[in-house]
């Protein structure tokens, strides 16, 4: 059974910088596609990034260029590093692999 746990999110400043993180167990981070996920309220969800396998990654435009996605092997964990956040990025974020999906962290930016 794959098992999701997102943490790391909170209440930061436009400008600043948080980084999620996703301990999964049940299945190899390594060797899966995985993704984040974010909901804002009154939004559907929709992607941010995602990482496959040899370690390619991709970013929805919003993001890309300040936050980056990564794992570790070792701890089975994957990450988002979000730097340069602004107001919009305000949701609550998920990990995913396919149909399975963590409980998700809120990530608030305000001032």
């Amino acid at each position: 059974q794959v098992q999701l746990v997102e943490s790391g999110g909170g209440l930061v400043q436009p400008g600043g910088s948080l980084k999620l993180s996703c301990a999964v167990s049940g299945l190899s981070v390594s060797n899966n596609t995985m993704w984040w996920y974010r909901q804002a309220p009154g939004k559907p969800r929709d992607w941010v990034a995602l990482i496959m396998t040899a370690d390619v990654t991709n970013y929805v435009e919003s993001v890309r260029g300040r936050f980056t996605i990564s794992r570790d092997s070792a701890k089975n964990t994957l990450y988002l590093q979000m730097n340069s956040l602004k107001p919009e990025d305000t949701a609550v974020y998920y990990c995913n692999h396919q149909h399975s999906w963590g409980q998700g962290t809120q990530v608030t930016v305000s001032s």
